[in-house]
């Protein structure tokens, strides 16, 4: 049987690979693990649903940070600067769900 060090095989199923849309996240955290709330807000619809929540340790939310960073910036590097939307004037979301403060 042959070894496999240093490679980890990763299984993609249809129904995962086919995504699920979200335009809004709430993340929350304590001091074991951050929570990511990926929400899909509609036009009209006076509720909004949780599509997926993510949990992960803070050192697994900081490798995420960095690999969104790099991710960013290679994006940009080919497709030119993505727009920052605060204070340009879009609809806002209320984000106070009662829970403690929330990022997007």
């Amino acid at each position: 049987m042959e070894e496999n060090k240093g490679q980890l095989n990763i299984e993609l199923n249809d129904e995962i690979a086919q995504g699920t849309y979200s335009n809004l996240a709430i993340i929350a955290h304590s001091s074991a693990e951050f929570v990511f709330d990926f929400i899909r807000v509609l036009p009209g619809l006076p509720k909004a649903q949780v599509k997926s929540r993510i949990i992960m340790t803070p050192e697994h939310a900081k490798r995420l940070l960095v690999a969104l960073q790099d991710n960013i910036v290679r994006y940009e590097q080919q497709f030119g600067k993505i727009k920052n939307l605060d204070g340009a004037g879009g609809a806002t979301i209320p984000m106070n769900f009662g829970g403690p403060g929330t990022q997007a």
